[in-house]
């Protein structure tokens, strides 16, 4: 009979683009790992993804099947919750870089500190990408910008909190001189970059497309252009005496990170108190109290 464990490799190699790379996160090697995928779909009855010599290709019937193992894993990983204090188990969480960095990377340390036997696992990537691994079951819930457009039914989204998006560049240096480095513009949050040019009437020429906030802040540090970027809550912008920030005067815009989840999956209580926390610090940031 297949084990929690085999289930949990399952969802493993759903999430990564080799057997190898799962196995690494489960503590196997690729031949174990790749022999319990072989006893769930012998016992299962149909190939769960589609193989050729390089790479595995996760087909209808392992996608269908996403859900449903994790609602087992959940279920299993519940049992005796009821007799703990606090939260158990583990969520799999997609998250921005950003977002490590921003107030969301204080609230993940608080927690683990709050609930030491919650495991939350962590894969970073961009928003649009999380959307379809979230509806997919790949992932339980991911932290992401707000989605510029209608998000499918079977999804919910809830503001976590705010960045204002700012203009930043290289101290001491003329930024008419200097090229400007855009957010990939294809993204949710290069969107936001484009809103900001349109709503302040910028005048923008772009010499380089990067993907990452985090690198385009490094990049104007070394005088290598400016950008519009989200003012993230763990950077010292104050006392960073490489950068200088300008904030549009023409119209405010603000990035709204949040949580993107199923309306219905197994982690619920997870997310929640995900949700809480935020709740609380809001509420001590209007009372001036500190987190």
């Amino acid at each position: 009979m297949t084990s929690i464990r085999v289930l949990k490799n399952f969802i493993a190699i759903t999430r990564h683009p080799s057997v190898a790379a799962a196995a690494r996160e489960i503590g196997l090697t690729p031949a174990a790992a790749g022999q319990q995928l072989a006893q769930l779909e012998g016992e299962i009855g149909v190939a769960l993804f589609d193989r050729n010599k390089r790479s595995l290709v996760l087909n209808n019937h392992g996608r269908a099947l996403i859900e449903p193992i994790q609602e087992i894993i959940s279920r299993y990983e519940s049992l005796g919750a009821e007799f703990k204090s606090g939260l158990s188990g583990s969520l799999t969480l997609g998250a921005l870089v950003s977002s490590l960095m921003g107030q969301f990377g204080k609230t993940l340390e608080q927690l683990k500190q709050q609930y030491p036997e919650l495991e939350i696992k962590i894969s970073t990537g961009l928003s649009s990408d999380f959307l379809e691994q979230v509806i997919a079951g790949v992932l339980d819930a991911a932290i992401v910008t707000e989605s510029p457009y209608a998000l499918p039914k079977s999804v919910q989204w809830t503001t976590l909190y705010e960045e204002q998006m700012i203009l930043i560049y290289p101290k001491d240096k003329d930024r008419t001189d200097l090229p400007f480095i855009r957010f990939e513009p294809k993204t949710w949050t290069g969107e936001l970059v484009d809103q900001v040019i349109r709503s302040n009437r910028l005048q923008i020429e772009s010499s380089m497309v990067v993907n990452s906030v985090e690198a385009i802040i490094e990049l104007v540090r070394q005088g290598l252009g400016y950008a519009i970027v989200p003012k993230l809550a763990n950077v010292q912008w104050d006392k960073d005496k490489r950068i200088v920030i300008s904030t549009p005067t023409r119209k405010a815009i603000y990035r709204r990170v949040g949580l993107l989840e199923r309306k219905n999956h197994g982690r619920k209580n997870i997310t929640q108190a995900i949700e809480d926390h935020f709740r609380k610090v809001k509420k001590g940031l209007r009372s001036g109290v500190k987190h």
